[in-house]
């Protein structure tokens, strides 16, 4: 992988070398009927009209830098530098789009090993220069936003030329990757052995294994291989203070896990340059069927049953009626009108959409993992709409973001947040987010759709991800957002945790202290202080300044 043609990345969801996904005719008729879309569009303003200001890094540890790392590795010129100025939040996008003033870094630095790095953090801490560690620029949360934190300057430490395995160790199934590695291309090379990782979330095209650890990442599939976390058998970061590696045995009794406050620290503990992750062998056999339940609780019945007879299937994911309408109306007219009489037929009045997925080594693993999770939605009624519905959802998993440039084309406002809390409170959790989000959201007389799945089950309780469509306010693009947000996160706050998967970055640090305590915050503050003493690693984010 050759991180210098990656200078220009801007706005855009869609990974190299993908298509972006239209709106087709007949989801345009439904948006405008369903949440009042105008036919008024609002494309992009073209990046050569896009304010970037001067590079403020000074000349010294410019030459120090060029001299490390070697000239062509650290760029100065706007595009390369516009290119890392934030991630794919829905605010990230809209600025870009709209011209609006942002956070752009002084240059952008290209390291292609662990001592580079470091090498790196002792040149930036010597004349205070900020540093963001940068991957794959997916961070919705402004995780990754060039943040100068009164440094003298501030830079994108892209760690996109760590791209190498390390070692596999077949024996003990354990993968050593560099940070920079893209999801996609660690799959590959993984299969090559006859491994995987199974870690697939919405940005898998284009996210890295270190953004994976750095945000305590969680894939569409973490239901049977795990969250990122619990993959992650040991971690090498630099920091200003020198070289940390932690991870020596697959258990230890000695003294905290400290892999665990590394893996989530968002940056401002260190630069995880390696990890070394758990891997299990590449299924041989899969199957993704779908069924639909009656109504949100029946559907959430349902999921807990799977979670607490320990039946989970490795995708298990629940849409509520909205997304299950979305899911429909945009499936085709012949096709929802069609799957909606069946249900109608059925008694189905509030249907949600149910997807279940296994991946198994042999045909014997897998008829008995589907047959005991059929078993245990044994007390629920559920209507089989078969293989073909849950290929489907597979093979769009990750078409989502690619259509987030037609929406916004067309005058959407679309995002997503997530939370998680006790199988006790979820409903209400639901019921109050949603709630928020309508109230803050809508702009007409037509309510936004405000959609919600699980898609992360546990023993004692389950996530809870939306997403919004709703027309957006032309004059007050990011206002409108913004105040739907904090609403939303104010409902959260005491019901469920603030991020499940996203993590905190800028957006959702307002909210940590209530969750972690006054405590938790003082050994964060104190961990920080350990490593990095001025302050230099990603200002801004995840604790406040």
């Amino acid at each position: 992988m050759n991180g210098e043609i990656e200078h220009t990345l801007r706005g855009s969801w869609t990974p190299s070398g993908a298509a972006s996904a239209p709106l087709s005719p007949a989801a345009l008729r439904w948006l405008r009927h369903r949440i009042g879309l105008t036919e008024t569009t609002t494309p992009a303003v073209p990046s050569s009209l896009l304010d970037v200001p001067g590079s403020s890094l000074a000349d010294t540890p410019r030459a120090e830098l060029e001299a490390l790392l070697g000239e062509r590795h650290v760029l100065v010129d706007a595009a390369a530098r516009l290119g890392r100025a934030g991630g794919m939040s829905y605010s990230d996008l809209v600025r870009r789009r709209d011209g609006a003033e942002l956070a752009v870094p002084d240059a952008v630095l290209l390291p292609s090993d662990p001592e580079l790095v470091q090498g790196v953090l002792e040149i930036c801490a010597r004349h205070d220069i900020a540093v963001v560690p940068f991957g794959g620029g997916t961070s919705v949360v402004g995780g990754v936003d060039a943040l100068r934190g009164g440094k003298n300057a501030v830079v994108a430490l892209d760690l996109v030329r760590l791209d190498r395995l390390i070692s596999l160790d077949p024996d003990s199934r354990i993968a050593v990757l560099q940070a920079g590695m893209r999801a996609t291309e660690a799959e590959s090379l993984l299969a090559a052995h006859g491994f995987t990782l199974g870690h697939f979330p919405q940005s898998f095209e284009r996210a890295t294994i270190g953004g994976f650890a750095a945000t305590r990442s969680a894939g569409q599939a973490s239901s049977g291989y795990g969250r990122f976390e619990d993959m992650v058998e040991g971690v090498r970061l630099a920091t200003p203070a020198g070289e940390w590696k932690l991870g020596v045995a697959p258990a230890s009794a000695a003294g905290p896990d400290l892999r665990q406050l590394a893996i989530g620290s968002e940056g401002i503990l260190g630069v995880i340059t390696e990890v070394a992750v758990r891997v299990r062998p590449a299924p041989r056999r899969s199957r993704y069927e779908a069924f639909v339940v009656d109504g949100w609780q029946a559907g959430t019945d349902a999921v807990r049953a799977l979670a607490q007879e320990r039946v989970l299937a490795d995708v298990t994911r629940l849409s509520d009626p909205a997304e299950t309408e979305v899911q429909l109306a945009l499936s085709g007219q012949l096709k929802a009108r069609a799957l909606g009489n069946l249900l109608r037929a059925k008694g189905v009045r509030n249907p949600c959409l149910l997807v279940l997925g296994w991946d198994a080594g042999t045909r014997t693993e897998l008829k008995q993992r589907r047959a005991a999770a059929v078993r245990a939605l044994r007390d629920v009624r559920t209507v089989r709409l078969g293989r073909a519905a849950g290929e489907s959802w597979k093979s769009h998993r990750f078409s989502g973001p690619r259509q987030r440039d037609a929406l916004l084309d067309r005058g959407v406002c679309v995002e997503t947040l997530e939370t998680a809390t006790s199988w006790s409170g979820l409903s209400e959790l639901r019921s109050a987010v949603r709630t928020a989000l309508v109230r803050n959201l809508q702009t007409g007389s037509k309510p936004p759709i405000v959609m919600c799945h699980v898609s992360h089950a546990y023993e004692t309780g389950a996530s809870l991800y939306f997403t919004v469509l709703a027309p957006r306010d032309s004059e007050h693009a990011l206002a409108q957002w913004q105040r739907a947000k904090e609403a939303a996160c104010d409902a959260i706050a005491g019901r469920g945790t603030i991020s499940h998967h996203h993590a905190v970055g800028v957006d959702h640090r307002p909210w940590l202290g209530a969750e972690i305590g006054d405590i938790g915050t003082a050994v964060l503050t104190a961990a920080k202080r350990a490593v990095d003493p001025t302050g230099i690693l990603n200002p801004g984010k995840l604790l406040r300044d």
